[in-house]
């Protein structure tokens, strides 16, 4: 099992789960973040500090899709182990249906 990270983190990238990771398996993108599945050690202390409810077990159903992004993106974008601030209008697209069609960049993102 791992963590993965789902659609509600477009647009909001709260970064509170970067803070507790024990083993910095977060990588960032321009507008999201994705959990490496190989680094994860299923720990949990992430999923409750994310606001927007956006990270979830794998063992979930339908979340093949996520998973795929995640191990895709995470080899792709640079690692971040620090807290930033979560983008001005993160609020507003909190719960927005379609996020990934919408608004997925494939960008990366800083990272630290």
């Amino acid at each position: 099992m791992t963590y993965v990270v789902t659609d509600n983190c477009i647009k909001c990238k709260y970064m509170d789960c970067v803070e507790v990771c024990p083993v910095d398996c977060f990588y960032e993108g321009e507008n999201m973040l994705v959990i490496h599945p190989d680094e994860c050690i299923d720990c949990g202390v992430c999923e409750p500090e994310c606001p927007a409810d956006a990270i979830k077990p794998d063992t979930e159903p339908g979340l093949e899709k996520w998973l795929e992004v995640n191990t895709e993106y995470a080899s792709k974008w640079p690692n971040i182990t620090s807290k930033k601030d979560a983008p001005a209008d993160a609020k507003e697209f909190d719960g927005v249906e379609g996020k990934f069609e919408k608004f997925f960049s494939p960008e990366p993102g800083e990272g630290n």
